[in-house]
């Protein structure tokens, strides 16, 4: 088992552990409420699993006016997208258990709620294995990069390869991770 596969199955647990023991949430930054202005473009996620929960995030997104938007996925080897989305609008089966609306009108996005596995202080993430976030996020750079977990998924350090994209900020239930010096 590669040095990741074993990390992502031991993030996994850890993620699953705590929320089976309470429901954490998270509340929304001031830094995030800044970003969300009437029209911007914010791609968020629907959850899987234990996933962290972005409804409140959205929630805000939609009372600032923004524009609400969900990766499509095709393959592990497809590019994914973001395609405009109404929360209240029903959703399909994806790919890898993924809920996602049906093919929609594709947007740019100008902040991204990205799921991860695993993070570090240096803003570094773990995701699935697939990279389709690292190549969404080199495909949008003008975008705000937000990943959202839960504090039992930092760990000291990530091994990043030079793909791997940081993120700008990421927000557990107990804190607000910036860039050092921020």
């Amino acid at each position: 088992m590669t040095a990741k596969k074993a990390l992502r199955a031991q993030l996994r647990a850890a993620r699953d552990g705590f929320v089976a023991a309470g429901t954490p949430r998270l509340a929304v930054p001031a830094l995030l409420r800044e970003r969300l202005v009437p029209g911007a473009v914010v791609a968020s996620y629907l959850p899987i699993g234990s996933e962290t929960d972005p409804a409140p995030l959205v929630a805000a997104a939609r009372d600032a006016g923004c524009v609400l938007a969900l990766p499509w996925v095709v393959d592990r080897a497809t590019p994914i997208h973001f395609v405009r989305w109404d929360a209240e609008a029903a959703v399909e089966a994806g790919p890898f258990g993924l809920r996602q609306p049906a093919k929609g009108e594709p947007v740019a996005p100008d902040v991204i709620l990205t799921p991860l596995l695993g993070f570090d202080s240096r803003l570094n993430r773990l995701g699935q294995g697939a990279g389709h976030y690292d190549r969404a996020f080199v495909a949008h750079p003008r975008a705000w990069r937000l990943g959202l977990a839960w504090s039992v998924q930092q760990l000291p350090a990530l091994p990043a390869d030079p793909w791997d994209v940081p993120l700008h900020a990421i927000l557990t239930e107990a804190a607000l991770h910036l860039p050092e010096g921020h």
